[in-house]
């Protein structure tokens, strides 16, 4: 029985593909990039691939991984599979580690990427009477248009922020009474903090925060729910695939759910490249099953999660991953142990008055490596108290990861907040 009759009912019409369904589309997007792909053309080429062997969903697993190292070398347009006419716009990665990763969008592209974020809103129980402030940034940048697509077509009102200007973004919330809100983690809490500190939230109508672009804990997810007094919604997605909104969790937040009929998801061992079964965590690997403009095929994304088996009482037939556990390359390697930002927030969510906003303070001397966890607490005001949480705190790095750091207790708010994502590690040992 659906958990929600209303729920169910958006999804009537609404069915995830069959594997014969899926397998179709697969064959053809390879026959696609063979005749259009001058990167896939070369690609194959290159490593032997026989597309005509590709008889069932198993033999997809013979073809080679796509890597991100390999889409920067085809800066500029490398990566572009339609013809000139076709393209009608393009995004692009930062960069901020490289080369920047520009995509070519067909008109198609763009249609369906409008419709994922709008099954996206969906899955959030949004309807075209809700007002949507949206938060994150526009022009080369994913997110911002993204979501507006989104909301344009679910028929809602899209209030094109963009970041930054906090002074303007609580002024709308307030002026027009807006019921949703699209943003990062870090600029969620944020703003739920300046309108608690002007007192203001009795003026603030805000019902859903569909959230995302960041990792971000369960401890800070109920923070931003507590304080902006709204229901928030994990939203996930790559500017290489489209953008935000290539899966998201629904009302009963047990996962994301992901659109099987344009995305075909993996799971691989992310040291052997051994396709793992639904349930095993691993790296996840994407396809596009019905991309134009840069079409991509087995593409790892460096995401950690896994693929929940079975069925979502919430009524979507689409399948889910887990919540993005972390990434392959954002371990900290310290004293010759790997720390993963999950460990670290794992431990702010076992102690009591530990909040989830933290920063690594990364350093060398002479040889001699040292952490500086920088972590907000209540009442850090109080000597006793402070010293008590940090004793805590350096036990539970000791007992859960093995390793001793050094601890610096510090009053809610006093770290840095960030419009856009969070600093969290700095590390200055090979500067």
């Amino acid at each position: 029985m659906c958990a929600d009759l209303m729920q169910c009912d958006i999804w009537k019409d609404y069915t995830a593909p069959s594997p014969e369904k899926q397998l179709q589309k697969f064959r053809s997007l390879l026959e696609y990039v063979a005749a259009n792909s001058p990167f896939y053309k070369q690609k194959f080429s290159k490593e032997n691939v026989d597309i005509g062997a590709i008889k069932s969903l198993e033999d997809i697993g013979t073809l080679p991984f796509t890597y991100k190292e390999e889409l920067r070398e085809g800066y500029p347009l490398g990566l572009q599979a339609a013809p000139e006419e076709k393209v009608v716009r393009i995004h692009s990665s930062s960069g901020t580690t490289g080369k920047p990763v520009i995509i070519p969008y067909t008109q198609k592209d763009v249609d369906h990427w409008a419709d994922m974020m709008k099954r996206c809103y969906e899955l959030a129980g949004m309807t075209n009477k809700d007002r949507i402030q949206i938060t994150p940034g526009y022009g080369l940048w994913t997110a911002g248009i993204g979501f507006q697509l989104g909301a344009e077509k679910l028929g809602g009102m899209a209030v094109p922020m963009g970041p930054g200007n906090t002074e303007k973004q609580l002024q709308m919330l307030m002026d027009l009474h807006c019921t949703a809100i699209a943003s990062t983690s870090s600029y969620a809490l944020l703003l739920a903090e300046e309108i608690n500190r002007r007192g203001i939230r009795d003026k603030i109508h805000l019902k859903k925060g569909i959230i995302g672009s960041e990792r971000w804990s369960r401890k800070m997810r109920v923070r931003i729910e507590e304080e902006l007094g709204l229901e928030s919604f994990d939203i996930y997605g790559l500017t290489e695939i489209y953008g935000p909104g290539i899966a998201q969790d629904c009302h009963l937040h047990d996962g994301l759910h992901y659109w099987s009929d344009l995305l075909y998801f993996e799971i691989i061992d992310p040291v052997t490249g051994e396709i793992l079964p639904d349930g095993e965590m691993g790296e996840l690997v994407v396809t596009t099953l019905s991309k134009e403009g840069a079409p991509l095929i087995r593409y790892r994304t460096r995401d950690l999660t896994r693929i929940i088996p079975g069925h979502c009482t919430c009524g979507c037939p689409f399948p889910r991953i887990d919540r993005i556990l972390g990434r392959t390359d954002d371990r900290i390697k310290l004293k010759g142990v790997n720390v993963y930002p999950g460990q670290i927030e794992d431990i702010t969510h076992r102690l009591d008055g530990v909040s989830s906003e933290y920063q690594l303070l990364l350093s060398r001397d002479g040889g001699k490596e040292s952490m500086l966890f920088r972590v907000e607490v209540d009442n850090a005001q109080d000597p006793c108290c402070r010293q008590t949480k940090e004793k805590a705190i350096r036990k539970a790095f000791r007992d859960l990861i093995g390793i001793s750091v050094d601890v610096e207790c510090l009053n809610i708010g006093d770290l840095p907040r960030s419009e856009k994502k969070s600093k969290r590690v700095i590390d200055t040992r090979d500067v």
